[in-house]
């Protein structure tokens, strides 16, 4: 078997390097939070015009 201090610290090798990983992946987004335009109005582009409430049948 192998040395248990061995792989203590191979775990603890891939844990920091998964929190290193985390870290990055946190300041991509929050750059591109930062970085994403601004819509006027404060309205959702993916919802815009959409009518709450019974929707008409498609035309099919």
């Amino acid at each position: 078997m192998s040395n248990p201090s061995v792989n203590k610290r191979q775990k603890e090798r891939q844990r920091q390097e998964r929190q290193r990983e985390k870290s990055a992946k946190r300041e991509d987004r929050k750059r591109d939070k930062d970085n994403k335009p601004v819509v006027p109005g404060g309205e959702d582009p993916d919802i815009a015009g959409i009518v709450p409430g019974p929707q008409a049948p498609p035309d099919w």
